[in-house]
């Protein structure tokens, strides 16, 4: 109502020539490219959870929660007043209003309950939350990937996989049989390690059966308020799994003992901790002596997430970029209609729906594992995807912050949250160096995976003749001595490249694949920043595409 809104008329000036606010929007019905492509890909019995999923997240309300919960990060709880051991995590209310949102429409939970289309309507979820405020992301990323590796061992996945998988969310600090649903998190490296887990050195005793005592460190655990965590510990057989509960069976506190939160980059609202197991209760997981093999599967299925996440990261920075530069004039004419203006902004909508397009049909894999084609597509394409769009991503961030001048470097607005969460999935479940070894492991121990792959690229061809030489330029590296460690994050890139031009002829409007090849693959028209490509894309049937009307 007119009388609510903020004062305009100064006596030093009127305030004009500002966008309103970005805000009560529906963030799935207003992309059109997640939209199509959600659909084309199996998602389409679910499109009217995802539009309530959207509209919520675009709410004003949702949208100052986002803020808050940024602002006012996790606090650590060592101790009670008297000295008693606690090991707890305080969030504001508004990270709690951002869970129960996202658990309860199904985050974690549509994968596995849908009877089709439950990963791609996952992956849609995971990228409109990047919209909204991502730290709430991570622990509902791991509740969802935790579900194949429970499923490891029987008893376990009957106690805990309906709990992660309930729809719900349940703040309270309580054993997890007390509660409606329960969060899993993960800790996994250690100081000395980092990314090699195989050098872990925390000891796990046996106490008899499945049941065992953890003593050793954690270097990163991830949500340390989750209900339990899936960890590696050693045996005599080796590196094995275990789930960690916060809580023992005989209802005490278990000796999990948080000794820091970490103070990131971005990703604020989330609490990341370094952890210590002073005689922790776990139970095992998997095979003994098969830790890695058995956490593989999460891991796969958190790159899934890592992918959509950076994707809906480029989406909301380029929705924020769009509004202003609609609705700010200079030079007598709105930003968007600039011509300068509109070649950075389909630069990077055409970067962003071609993400997009990959993110989903990699969901779309996940969703047909008992067909033998797609599980073999999934391994490979799941990285190479991994490292390419997750390293996109703040190069288009940060561009689309530079489309809103000073204005988008001033904390008040949402671009510098979303530049610094930018980095992240580049290094979560692998940095770029170690995606790129994990292409060649899958390349020689799955040599089905690169047919698969293969074959979905060479049935697009003579549909463009950039994408055609961009193809056959691929042979080279089936040339003996050509791949190598050396080699393997160019090789990641011509893959993707490749992948993202596909996927865009299966999904996106024509004269978007026909732009996106162009300004891609055409090495005469290639551009080393965004907005710099030569060629003739229609800039202004792209952005018309793109913009949250």
């Amino acid at each position: 109502m007119p009388h609510y809104r903020p004062r305009s008329e100064l006596e030093t000036h009127e305030v004009a020539n500002q966008p309103p606010p970005f805000e009560d929007v529906n963030l799935f019905e207003r992309d059109t490219a997640l939209k199509e492509t959600l659909e084309q890909r199996g998602g389409a019995p679910h499109i009217k959870q995802l539009s309530a999923y959207g509209a919520s997240l675009g709410s004003a309300e949702m949208i100052e929660n986002a803020r808050l919960a940024h602002q006012n990060p996790p606090k650590l709880i060592s101790f009670d007043r008297y000295g008693h051991r606690l090991d707890e995590v305080e969030f504001h209310p508004a990270y709690h209003a951002l869970m129960d949102l996202g658990l309860s429409s199904g985050y974690a939970s549509i994968a596995w309950t849908a009877k089709e289309g439950g990963h791609v309507a996952h992956a849609a979820m995971v990228y409109m939350q990047a919209g909204g405020e991502p730290g709430v992301g991570c622990p509902m990323t791991m509740t969802y990937a935790a579900v194949p590796a429970l499923r490891h061992e029987a008893d376990v996945a009957r106690e805990w996989v309906p709990r992660v998988t309930a729809g719900a969310y349940d703040k309270r600090f309580i054993p997890a049989s007390e509660k409606r649903a329960a969060t899993i998190g993960m800790a996994m490296t250690e100081k000395q390690g980092g990314s090699d887990i195989r050098a872990n050195t925390t000891v796990a005793t046996p106490l008899g059966g499945n049941e065992y005592e953890l003593v050793g460190h954690k270097w990163f655990c991830s949500a340390p308020m989750c209900d339990a965590f899936l960890t590696l510990a050693r045996t005599e057989a080796g590196i094995t799994c275990f789930l960690v509960p916060r809580w023992r069976p005989d209802g005490t506190r278990n000796a999990f003992h948080i000794m820091r939160l970490k103070d990131k980059l971005g990703d604020r609202s989330n609490a990341s901790s370094e952890i210590e197991y002073h005689g922790a209760y776990a139970v095992k997981v998997g095979e003994e002596g098969r830790g890695v093999r058995t956490i593989i599967d999460m891991v796969q299925h958190t790159r899934l997430d890592c992918i959509a996440g950076s994707a809906g990261g480029m989406r909301a920075a380029l929705a924020q970029a769009l509004w202003h530069t609609a609705h700010r004039s200079a030079f007598q004419k709105k930003l968007i209609d600039q011509p300068a203006m509109a070649m950075v902004l389909a630069d990077l909508a055409l970067e962003t729906e071609a993400a997009t397009a990959l993110a989903l049909r990699i969901a779309e894999s996940f969703d047909k594992t008992d067909d033998a084609r797609q599980a073999a597509f999934m391994r490979l394409a799941t990285p190479i995807a991994k490292y390419w769009i997750c390293k996109r991503q703040p190069g288009v961030v940060y561009e689309a912050l530079e489309c809103h001048g000073g204005a988008g470097f001033v904390e008040e607005g949402p671009m510098p949250r979303l530049f610094r969460q930018s980095p992240l999935n580049a290094i979560w479940e692998g940095s770029g160096n170690v995606i790129a070894l994990d292409i060649l492991r899958a390349l020689g121990r799955e040599p089905g995976s690169l047919e698969a792959v293969r074959a979905e690229l060479l049935a697009a061809r003579g549909a463009n003749a950039h994408l055609d030489r961009h193809l056959a330029s691929l042979d080279n590296w089936l040339k003996p001595g050509e791949l190598n460690e050396g080699t393997a994050r160019r090789f990641a890139e011509d893959m993707a490249l490749a992948l993202s031009a596909v996927t865009l002829s299966q999904t996106a409007a024509d004269f978007v694949f026909e732009s996106y090849c162009e300004a891609r693959l055409a090495p005469e028209k290639r551009s080393y920043a965004y907005g710099a490509a030569a060629g003739s894309i229609d800039a202004r049937k792209i952005i018309e595409r793109a913009r949250p009307q």
